[in-house]
């Protein structure tokens, strides 16, 4: 009887210290995070005019449209649009992104395309199938900053390809790929983000018979491609020759109709689509179903390049606006481009400037702009920004400049 007493009473004995669980992989604490989000969420308060985000007009999206487009998706077959699909991609909405590409000049089947959760995931896609911790990446300088950390998390070695204000330099290309053995280039050939310019048709012609000669896939992002205010349509990169067992083409629907659908799609030869679909299938079986049948309604019911046309027209007068007072706002000696459409304009400003700084003063004043050297690949020029002109009307942009003006001193 005392024996047991004792026993319920004997203090119970501290638990043993707990073992931390093992470490992230190198890859999540070596790439950053995005300094573009991280900008955009200080200035989403009342009142700033924020020329920071690439985001469209949203008070141009076709509301009304792609409400019906959804009902008619749930009209049609609901038990469908809330149902699994394939990874592929729903038929109809991989036949409208054919048709599209076609008509722009690049014979294009369904079975060509892969449908994806935004171009975004297309890249992803195409990275996890092409890219090898320590594969040497060509890039833009600067590039996409979405595309840097891309590649980072997959572990590539990028190299930036010299540049100009029309963009990539072929021979500066041809000579880096003959040193470095890449497996890609990633390119924005029209209306680039972060510079808004465009490459020629010449240079795409010189850039595909590089990668041909030399051997090197080529990843071909346009989201900005309909998006043309004035000048010639250059042929995409995928359709010069050289290119055509090489490119891997991206598209979106974001800029066109709206990016909350998170709808675009991969154009890509068969084998490396093939892969990609099977990177898809591990990533997130496949699309949500219900966006891609509204979208494939809109794309029948609505006539989508009357409302690209909209858009165009009210993007031309943003970018009018801004670069009709950005010589009163910004430094004297301060440099700029005209992008013939897109969202962005590029800037520098003048020796002993440094647009980070700037931008500090400047949401002080409330107006912001994205610091140019986050897009960059090795060392930036800290003199650039990255302005867009596309979420405020020529009245609230003229406010912006004049803040911007006066943060600028």
């Amino acid at each position: 009887m005392t024996a047991t007493a004792s026993a319920a009473t004997a203090p119970t004995p501290p638990p043993a210290p707990a073992v931390p669980p093992p470490p992230f992989a190198a890859r999540a604490t070596a790439v950053g995070g995005s300094p573009v989000r991280e900008i955009l969420a200080l200035t989403e308060r009342p009142g700033v005019v924020s020329f920071a985000g690439g985001l469209p007009a949203p008070e141009l999206f076709d509301t009304d449209g792609l409400r019906a487009a959804y009902d008619a998706a749930f009209a049609t077959s609901a038990a469908r649009a809330l149902q699994y699909s394939t990874t592929e991609g729903a038929p109809e909405l991989r036949r409208a992104v054919a048709e599209r590409a076609t008509a722009r000049g690049l014979a294009t089947t369904a079975d060509d395309v892969l449908v994806t959760t935004g171009s975004q995931q297309a890249l992803t896609l195409i990275t996890a199938t092409l890219v090898e911790p320590g594969d040497t990446v060509l890039v833009e300088n600067p590039t996409y900053l979405a595309a840097l950390q891309a590649f980072g998390l997959a572990g590539a070695r990028v190299i930036p390809v010299p540049c100009d204000e029309q963009g990539i330099l072929p021979d500066a290309l041809e000579e880096i790929v003959l040193r470095e053995r890449p497996k890609l280039l990633y390119c924005i050939p029209t209306f680039q983000n972060p510079t808004g310019r465009t490459l020629p048709a010449a240079r795409r012609a010189a850039v595909a018979q590089v990668a041909a000669r030399l051997g090197l896939w080529l990843v071909e992002d346009d989201p900005y491609g309909d998006l043309r205010f004035e000048g010639d349509e250059v042929p995409w990169l995928a359709a010069h020759p050289g290119a055509e067992d090489r490119t891997a083409l991206l598209g979106s629907f974001s800029k066109i109709m709206a990016p909350g659908l998170r709808l675009g799609w991969l154009r890509a030869p068969a084998a490396l689509r093939r892969a990609a679909v099977v990177a898809k299938q591990a990533a997130d079986l496949h699309t949500s179903t219900v966006d891609q049948l509204a979208a494939a309604h809109y794309l029948s019911a609505a006539d989508l390049e009357a409302h690209i046309a909209t858009v165009r027209d009210a993007y031309r007068i943003r970018r009018d606006a801004l670069l009709a007072g950005l010589g009163e706002a910004l430094p004297e000696g301060s440099q700029w481009n005209r992008p013939e459409g897109g969202m962005f304009v590029w800037a520098r400003l003048p020796e002993g400037y440094d647009a980070t700084a700037l931008l500090k003063r400047a949401v002080a004043k409330d107006v912001a702009f994205v610091p140019g050297a986050p897009f960059y690949t090795g060392t930036p020029d800290a003199r650039t920004l990255r302005l867009s002109f596309t979420t405020h009307t020529a009245e609230e942009i003229a406010v912006g400049l004049e803040r911007l003006r006066a943060a600028a001193g």
